[in-house]
């Protein structure tokens, strides 16, 4: 091909060519245009392409290159464009390519590129095509970048590390298509003059720290309707406050996807967001609005995702709710929503995932949604008020992956029908009424990996592939694991008999494990734990307005007691055991408690050992470092990618003990604006502890029912918190929200080590009662 002389185009796009780009090539001085797009092409770029004479367009985009993008190529100044994108270059943008002064199309995405992006890149008013999303880019943009860029069109560098503000010039970039700077980390304010924008069609800057927390962070809306042809609106993942603004509903009528989720936004949705009639994705979560969901979101024919979990609404799910046929995915858990689950929500032909849990909705489960045949990912109706049996229509969730009907007052035998979900992964039903015999139809759902039965009144055997009960026949939890990854069935076992080795009075007891084969030859194994009568912490912190535990509430005794034990068990765990094991999971509802109210930490699921035993395990590495664990309890660090270690289990003590002696979740509503529970408890050490501490705890009789003279003292402790209590109590109560403090600091080197906290929760306790005997004795 070097001898094709006069070679002016070559196009090789769209096929298998494998190995190095030829340096022969080179021989053809007049190639203008080079495209050699979607090969599987090696190597880097040869440095005798310089020697071609005037190329036009360079196209090796969606190939295997590596190297750096050589500087050479600024000197192609009648260069049009130039596509680099899906590859695997390294290294800075070359400085000299600003020196195109022709380039129109100027593509970079999807590579490893770093360092900064030199001003005069851009700084080349004929571009109008210009990304370099997916990369590891910092810097600021220009100020003036919609000056040097007049005639853009497209204009992304998302998922990079951009820093600075969004700058007002872009609004002279009047043919300006495509916006979109997500994943990055822009600050300040969204500039009003977007709306001069007039065909723009997508905007999207998700997941920046955008905002000031301030009323006026929204303001940007006032502009946008005049955005006539927008059909893409991502906002979410910043940090906007303020009123939802009801200027959404005059929004594009082309809007498609409209994002706003991840804020701290209040309001209400407006009645007019019905107007948007062709959007088929809108995600409100994770904010602070309230009120009721209005019909009118009926009207969004087209819609396939609805996110409105992780909110305030309340009052009845919609019926219209019924009307979006469409609708593949709606997640509406954890908000105060009440009344029943509308039998309209059977029209959802679609539906692949439902979640409804963490409301307040009662009565029973329809019929026509416990058996919507199309859910395939996700049912979760749990922690609701639901009654009444569970359907045999649940037969028709053949393809569905999991079920959660857990926390509930669901009543009746469990259908054996229920053996008909071949395709069950997880079954969580613990914590109902539910009674009767286990369904041995169950042996069918061989797919499992978690099964929760615990915490009802069932009894007999467990179905044969499962293992048996205990001689007494009372229901035990069980955990299944369907493990088909290379090598992961080895190391389940070196876990399994690792936790079976484990001898500690605080940690929840492995009774047996079975083992198994199931329909399609894949390993099968299974975990039964010993059953805790009393429950888990949770449910004793936050009890629910079903009855659960509202009777009773934990002395500060009580809570000192489940202090020390569940450091006892994480110090056996991170300076005991052979092999150093990391929970990653603490928090109330894995804190399980026997008839004695002792403590005993559970649910290893996400649990890992430390690849080696050193002298300092906080910072031996661990088999997997991936973020995992529940919301608020996570360390900081494991969110940049910091290594899994011991140091984040004690962060998460620490925010569990501030819980177990404040009451209040770290994701109460109070904890916003930057407070968080750490913050607010630190505030008040030491002279106002009295202030923060649940009233309840004050209580002196551990064991005593609430009753109505329980409830005046409670109020009595909440208006004179100080007087009522000794000396004993606020030293006690200060010692305890210091050590909170300390392990759940934001460096993790300033934290307590698990064996100092568990000797310092001894130490307090001993002191606290010896100041209560002497207390005693001077009353007399």
């Amino acid at each position: 091909m070097g001898r094709l002389l006069q070679l002016w185009h070559l196009n090789l796009s769209f096929n298998s060519f494998g190995g190095n780009i030829p340096t022969n090539i080179t021989h053809c001085k007049e190639l203008a245009y080079f495209l050699v797009f979607g090969n599987k092409v090696t190597g880097s770029i040869p440095v005798e392409l310089s020697s071609l004479s005037e190329p036009v367009y360079l196209d090796f985009g969606k190939s295997n290159l590596t190297g750096t993008i050589p500087a050479c190529i600024g000197n192609f100044t009648s260069m049009y464009a130039f596509s680099f994108g899906q590859n695997n270059f390294q290294g800075s943008i070359p400085e000299d390519l600003g020196h195109l002064k022709g380039l129109g199309r100027f593509i970079l995405t999807d590579n490893n590129l770093s360092g900064i992006v030199a001003p005069s890149i851009y700084n080349v008013s004929s571009r109008y095509y210009f990304t370099f999303t997916q990369n590891q880019l910092h810097g600021n943009l220009p100020p003036d970048v919609g000056f040097t860029l007049p005639n853009l069109q497209v204009f992304a560098s998302a998922v990079n590390e951009l820093t600075g503000s969004i700058t007002i010039s872009l609004s002279n970039c009047s043919a300006l298509q495509v916006l979109d700077f997500s994943h990055n980390g822009l600050i300040g304010s969204v500039p009003e003059t977007l709306g001069s924008l007039p065909k723009v069609y997508r905007i999207n800057f998700e997941n920046n720290f955008l905002g000031h927390g301030k009323a006026s962070d929204l303001n940007f809306f006032r502009s946008l309707p005049n955005c006539s042809v927008l059909e893409v609106l991502g906002m979410g993942g910043n940090y906007f406050a303020g009123e939802l603004p009801t200027s959404i509903v005059n929004l594009s009528s082309y809007m498609r996807i409209f994002t706003i989720s991840g804020n701290f936004i209040h309001g209400n949705i407006p009645n007019g967001i019905g107007n948007l009639i062709n959007l088929i994705l809108l995600e409100l979560a994770n904010n602070q609005l309230e009120g009721n969901v209005p019909k009118a979101i009926g009207k969004l024919h087209e819609l396939q995702l609805l996110s409105l979990s992780d909110n305030k609404f309340s009052g009845s799910i919609p019926l219209s709710l019924g009307n979006l046929t469409s609708l593949t995915v709606l997640h509406m858990q954890r908000n105060r929503f009440e009344g029943s689950i509308p039998q309209s929500l059977g029209n959802c032909k679609n539906l692949i995932t439902l979640s409804l849990s963490g409301n307040n909705l009662n009565a029973t489960i329809p019929r026509e949604v416990i058996g919507l045949s199309s859910l395939s990912v996700s049912l979760s109706l749990s922690n609701n008020l639901l009654t009444g049996a569970l359907q045999s229509e649940v037969a028709k969730l053949k393809n569905l992956g999991e079920l959660d009907l857990s926390e509930n007052k669901l009543t009746g035998e469990l259908p054996s029908t229920l053996g008909q979900c071949i395709s069950l992964e997880r079954l969580h039903l613990e914590g109902n009424e539910f009674e009767g015999p286990i369904p041995q139809t169950l042996e069918t759902l061989r797919g499992l990996e978690e099964m929760d039965l615990s915490r009802n009144n069932l009894s007999g055997l467990i179905p044969k592939f499962l293992g048996v009960l205990s001689r007494d026949n009372k229901i035990v939890a069980i955990k299944v694991l369907n493990l088909q990854q290379q090598r992961a069935s080895r190391s389940f076992l070196d876990e399994c008999n690792a936790l079976r080795s484990i001898r500690h009075s605080n940690l929840l007891k492995v009774i047996t494990a079975c083992s198994s084969i199931d329909h399609q030859g894949n390993d099968f194994k299974s975990l039964v734990f010993e059953f805790m009568t009393s429950g888990s912490l949770e449910q004793w912190l936050h009890p629910r307005d079903n009855g659960e535990h509202l009777n009773k509430r934990l002395s500060l005794i009580q809570r000192l007691n489940i202090a020390i034990d569940v450091a006892f068990a994480l110090g056996y765990l991170h300076h005991d055991c052979e092999t150093p094991i990391v929970h990653c999971d603490l928090k109330p509802s894995n804190v399980l408690l026997d008839e004695d109210m002792v403590s005993h930490v559970g649910d290893f699921g996400l649990a890992k050992f430390l690849l080696e035993a050193s002298d300092n395990p906080s910072e031996s590495q661990t088999i997997s470092a991936s973020l995992r664990g529940s919301m608020g309890y996570i360390p900081s660090e494991y969110g940049m990618g910091g290594q899994v270690s011991i140091l984040g289990d004690i962060y998460s003590y620490g925010i569990l003990l501030l819980e177990l002696f404040t009451g209040k979740r770290p994701a109460d509503d109070m904890f916003k604006d930057g407070l968080s529970i750490h913050q607010f408890v630190a505030m008040a050490l030491p002279n106002h502890v009295m202030d923060i501490v649940d009233p309840s705890l004050l209580l002196e009789d551990d064991d005593r029912e609430e009753n109505e003279s329980d409830i005046e003292e409670i109020a009595t402790i909440e208006v004179n918190r100080q007087v009522n209590a000794g000396k004993g109590t606020n030293d006690c109560l200060i010692s305890v929200m210091q050590i909170g403090v300390i392990c759940s600091k934001f460096l993790p080197g300033e934290r307590m080590l698990m064996n100092a906290v568990f000797n310092k929760m001894q130490a307090i306790t001993k002191s606290y009662l010896r100041c209560k005997k002497r207390e005693n004795m001077n009353r007399f």
